[in-house]
C-alpha cells in the first residue's frame, strides 16, 4: 500500500507580542522590532494540518476529514481565534509566541487526539510570505 497525505487547512486571527520578559523594552526592540510593541499586533493565520496514512481499505479514508475539522476547531480554533496569545491560550502560557513555537505548541494539542493516523506536519501562516512547517522532528 502507498501512504497518503491529506491537509485541512484554517483560518483564524489572533494578536500578541513577542518579547522576552528577562529582557528590557530597549533589547526586545532591537532584537524583534515592531513586534514587541507592549500594544499587541494582530494576525490573520492559516494554518495548514497534514496527516498520513494507508487508505482504510473499509472506508477509502486515510483520516475523516470531518473528524479532523472537528478536532482542530476544538482544541485550537476555539482557543486561538480572536484571542491574545500571551494572555488568553493555555498552551501559550510562559511561551514567547513566535510563529515557530506557536506551531510546536499546536503539534503538541492536536498528536496526543489522531490515532488513527499520523500527524506529518504543522504548516502555520503567519502572512503571506512568512510561514512556519513543524514535522515534530528533533534535531
Amino acid at each position: 500500500m502507498m501512504k497518503v497525505y491529506i491537509t485541512r487547512k484554517v483560518h483564524f486571527n489572533s494578536a500578541h507580542r513577542i518579547y522576552n520578559p528577562n529582557w528590557t523594552d530597549e533589547k526586545n526592540l532591537e532584537v524583534f522590532g515592531g513586534c514587541s510593541n507592549p500594544n499587541w499586533h494582530g494576525h490573520n493565520y492559516l494554518l495548514e494540518v497534514t496527516l498520513c496514512g494507508i487508505p482504510n481499505p473499509e472506508t477509502g479514508y486515510v483520516y475523516d476529514l470531518k473528524k479532523l475539522k472537528e478536532l482542530i476547531e476544538s482544541l485550537i480554533i476555539s482557543k486561538v481565534d480572536h484571542k491574545n496569545l500571551n494572555l488568553e491560550v493555555d498552551f501559550m502560557k510562559g511561551i514567547i509566541p513566535t510563529t515557530e513555537n506557536f506551531a510546536i505548541q499546536i503539534w503538541n494539542q492536536l498528536q496526543p487526539h489522531i490515532q488513527e493516523a499520523q500527524l506529518y506536519s504543522i504548516k502555520l501562516y503567519e502572512t503571506e510570505r512568512n510561514f512556519v512547517e513543524y514535522k515534530g522532528e528533533k534535531l
